[in-house]
Order: C-alpha cells, then structure tokens, then sequence
C-alpha cells in the first residue's frame, strides 16, 4: 500500500518466476491476479459514483483483510479463492 502498483507487480514478477517450476505457485498466482484485476475495476467503478466513495473504504478493508487471509492459507498449503473475483486467467 506504501508504494503504488507493488500489489500488482510483486505478484505478477513471482508468478512469471515460478510458474513453471512449481504448480502451487501457478494456481496462487492465478488467484492473486484475478483477485487484483477483479478489485481494481470495482474500485474503478466505485470511484464515479457519489455513494461508492465511501463504499471505498469498505472495498479497502476487504481487499487488505482478504489478502493476508489468502497468505495465512497459502502458508499452510491450503487453497482459497477469493470472494467476487472474475476469472480473467484460468
């Protein structure tokens, strides 16, 4: 959050990495792109509209509580899919 588009281009350069060498790495990474891609067009959409300002925050929370909730999982071996992502790679 500190520094701008590191949310996007860590995964991004991790999955491109080690996709090929090792599976879980592919299927995360996946995850976390389409989790990324998929919050950052609701973001988009809730920045034009009067009541989606606020609305922000929330999207903001979720997104900061979803990740570290994946990576505890990740962590552990476990896989989750995130809640309201489109599924842009699959």
């Amino acid at each position: 959050m500190l520094i701008p588009l590191a949310g996007f281009v860590v995964p991004v350069l991790m999955w491109i990495i080690n996709k090929d060498t090792h599976a879980n790495v592919d299927i995360h990474g996946k995850n976390i792109l389409n989790f990324t891609i998929s919050y950052l067009i609701y973001s988009a959409v809730l920045a034009v509209t009067i009541i989606g300002i606020p609305l922000l925050v929330v999207l903001g929370i979720l997104y900061l509580v979803f990740v570290i909730l994946a990576a505890v999982k990740a962590n552990n071996g476990e896989y989750w899919r995130y809640p309201f992502i489109i599924q842009f790679f699959k």
